[in-house]
């Protein structure tokens, strides 16, 4: 049978085995707050946005549906015009909402990468972030996005990990406490700006990920035969801070 994951699962297998489980084997899942869903859908939007840019396909509409939206491309236009301007080289691939799958045994791996800009001896991942940059850079370093992403696309196509390269753009709404709202409960104004991480490939690191990836691959495999014999997914220490914050606390006991 071939399982299909992607980071986000290989994060939640590392992060809770037993949450890999509630949510890729028993498809549960939390509703969301009116606050997470307004969240999610300007970040759908945005993508949306910057699909269509690169398609050359008409951004106006959903500027008129969403004016700050121009602030949150300007800001991102202003640091990085490189991006958005095409490339002298004809050969240059530029393709937005890239899919890419890479196999290993009965896995396989999907990708899909905001904007992938191919040259000759180096490729470029791009990836937007509706939200806040993360304060620590080694966070971003060590989650599975950031290393498969790399990974796979050194791994399918003839470029070095070293001629790699992962940028995320980080667009958020700047929000006064109080969940944005002013003293008057009216929504306040929302200001864009725009901040970028980058991530260069390295040959060690990608070594370093296919091992890592192996040997939770291997974990993986003997939970899910244990899972067929009626065991559950192994869960973390309850002194571990994970549980608190958890949508599954209450399902796990752990609330």
């Amino acid at each position: 049978m071939l399982i299909r994951l992607s980071q986000t699962y290989l994060n939640h297998l590392e992060t809770c085995p037993r949450k890999f489980q509630l949510i890729y084997l028993e498809k549960l899942s939390s509703p969301m707050s009116p606050d997470q869903e307004e969240k999610l859908t300007w970040g759908k939007q945005f993508h949306l946005l910057m699909q269509q840019r690169e398609l050359g396909l008409p951004v106006a509409p959903l500027f008129e549906a969403e004016p700050q939206m121009w602030e949150s491309w300007q800001a991102i236009a202003q640091k990085a015009p490189e991006i958005f301007l095409p490339s002298s080289n004809p050969a240059t691939f530029r393709q937005a909402e890239h899919l890419r799958t890479w196999q290993i045994d009965n896995f396989l791996f999907t990708v899909i990468y905001d904007l992938l800009i191919a040259a000759e001896n180096s490729a470029q991942i791009i990836d937007w972030k509706t939200y806040p940059r993360p304060a620590v850079r080694q966070k971003v370093a060590e989650n599975w996005q950031t290393r498969l992403y790399l990974l796979v696309l050194a791994e399918t196509t003839d470029y070095l990990p070293e001629q790699l390269s992962m940028t995320y753009w980080f667009v958020e709404s700047a929000r006064d406490e109080g969940n944005g709202k002013n003293s008057d409960g009216h929504r306040d104004k929302r200001s864009r700006s725009s901040q970028c991480l980058t991530f260069i490939g390295d040959r060690q690191q990608h070594e370093q990920t296919k091992q890592d990836l192996g040997q939770l691959l291997t974990k993986l495999k003997r939970w899910l035969k244990d899972y067929e014999n009626g065991q559950q997914f192994p869960q973390v220490p309850p002194n571990s801070g994970k549980c608190q914050k958890c949508q599954f606390s209450t399902i796990c006991k752990r609330d």
